[in-house]
């Protein structure tokens, strides 16, 4: 199994789609309508500061997990990790195909989502707008999020692992942030203005199609990965 390094534009493109997180935006709007709520909105530099300690956290968490994920990947030897490849790329080839089927069946059947329980938990933890409070929420969110929409992050850390350098480390720094763009977003339109009902509505409207490019890049990831697993391709 010698992938090389993935290309910019190819972590990039994957990075797009998977900051397209319905689960990881839902939680975000819960936080500011809490903050809100609690009459921070007033505060809008309050508001701005907890929410970029709530982004920060997810980017740190998750990019400590990529880290390991890649020094785990790496310290493999080639034959097993091979196999390993094969075993990752059918688990996103699987949840890319439930991301499909809740773009036609939404909440029918199995779905890649935040559990109820958890979701209640989130929701206790938002209510403290201390920055540990802040800190505990998002390394959960993260943690949460991972095992539900971890999928491409997965495959992009196992293709990275076959080149565990500095260049890696700078890709996967470059992912994370790529990754956390539409939060960042999100946050400072409602810094400026923007009402957080508004975004809400957006996210409803289009979380199918979130899971729908979400779904068709697993699919279209796991197989790459199968490929670079057989041999037949080389990223480099």
């Amino acid at each position: 199994m010698t992938a090389g390094l993935p290309n910019i534009g190819t972590v990039l493109i994957t990075a797009l789609i998977d900051s397209i997180n319905p689960c990881a935006i839902g939680v975000l709007i819960l936080l500011i309508s809490t903050l809100l709520a609690l009459g921070h909105g007033k505060n809008k530099k309050l508001m701005l500061k907890v929410g970029l300690l709530y982004v920060g956290t997810i980017y740190l968490t998750y990019f400590l997990a990529g880290l390991g994920l890649m020094a785990f990947f790496h310290t493999i030897p080639i034959t097993v990790a091979e196999y390993i490849a094969v075993a990752a790329a059918i688990v996103i080839i699987f949840g890319g195909l439930i991301e499909i089927k809740d773009f036609f069946w939404y909440g029918k059947g199995i779905s890649l989502s935040i559990p109820q329980d958890k979701i209640k938990t989130i929701e206790k933890l938002s209510r403290k707008v201390t920055v540990s409070g802040i800190i505990i929420l998002g390394a959960f969110v993260a943690a949460v999020e991972l095992p539900c929409t971890g999928g491409p992050y997965l495959a992009i850390t196992l293709i990275l692992a076959q080149s565990f350098n500095m260049e890696a480390f700078y890709l996967l720094l470059f992912y994370n942030v790529i990754n956390i763009f539409p939060l960042i977003v999100i946050l400072f339109l409602v810094y400026f203005g923007i009402k957080v009902q508004v975004i809400k509505k957006w996210k409803m409207k289009n979380r199918a199609w979130m899971r729908l490019s979400i779904g068709i890049l697993l699919i279209l990831l796991g197989w790459l990965l199968i490929l670079i697993a057989n041999g037949r391709i080389n990223l480099n």
